[in-house]
């Protein structure tokens, strides 16, 4: 009788335990640099430590992510190649696309491109031919997208001649807002849930760096100009200094890309939503 009771005790634990176990889901994360750099901290020199998907998944074990991320990829390019990328089945897939396609000046195009699936030749055209992929590999998968950032003004480190201006300007006659709000009606339009990041106010503009450390012109003198005071200033990557050191890093460590605050900023998000799955 004893026994009994034992091995009953025993199952009615297995059962309870079994009952708070999540059960095992595979994310895939499409993106670009911001979401490849979560694998590749050697290039950022180490000044991040943990991308958004390795922040998230220490907080939901039973998460295993799979990094799509490509380095200065567009959605574009993403669409073009889908079939090649061996983007596999699973649960959950994030879209975190749009700031390289507004960089290089593709056409945004009208939510009819999405909607009449007009091909490749637009930013909305793109995204219909991701999400019809991704659907095809899995009906039932949760699919969220995620808006591109505010940027400041983008310095490589390793390379000070790859540079480029902010979003507070606009590219080929396009605001990278503009961007983020195609994909946010994507989402309402398909009912699919926007991680809006460009709207998130702590990583508004004068958010993401502290400072850039400049050559006054006029007394050719380095001093820390705050946004929007940099934007008049000139950056010269022949003979000039980084303009980002460590103690300017505030939400992104090179005016693009997210530091760890600005990482963990991003998983906080993401694990709001991604604990009800």
């Amino acid at each position: 009788m004893y026994k009994k009771s034992i091995l009953f005790l025993v199952v009615v634990l297995l059962a309870l335990f079994s009952s708070f176990t999540n059960k095992p889901l595979t994310w895939v994360a499409i993106g670009d640099s911001i979401t490849y750099l979560n694998d590749h901290q050697n290039e950022t020199d180490h000044r991040v430590t943990k991308g958004y998907m390795t922040l998230i998944t220490e907080k939901l074990p039973h998460i295993n992510y799979i990094n799509q991320g490509h380095n200065g990829w567009t959605a574009g390019r993403i669409a073009e190649s889908i079939d090649k990328l061996g983007i596999r089945k699973a649960d959950i897939y994030t879209v975190f696309l749009g700031t390289n396609d507004w960089w290089a000046g593709r056409p945004l195009g009208q939510l009819k491109d999405y909607q009449n699936s007009t091909g490749n030749a637009t930013v909305y055209g793109s995204f219909r031919i991701i999400l019809d992929k991704l659907r095809t590999l899995n009906p039932q998968a949760h699919i969220v997208l995620i808006t591109p950032m505010q940027r400041a003004d983008f310095v490589y480190l390793f390379n000070y001649k790859n540079n480029a201006f902010g979003s507070y300007q606009p590219k080929n006659g396009q605001y990278l807002e503009t961007f983020a709000q195609a994909i946010d009606s994507i989402g309402r339009l398909e009912r699919l849930p926007v991680i809006d990041l460009y709207h998130t106010r702590a990583l508004r503009l004068e958010k993401l760096i502290k400072y850039k450390r400049l050559k006054n012109p006029e007394t050719g003198q380095y001093q820390n100009y705050v946004y929007p005071a940099y934007t008049q200033v000139p950056f010269n990557p022949e003979q000039d200094e980084y303009p980002y050191p460590l103690d300017a890093v505030d939400q992104t460590y090179d005016g693009l890309h997210p530091s760890d605050k600005g990482y963990a900023l991003i998983s906080k998000k993401l694990h709001k939503l991604f604990k009800k799955y």
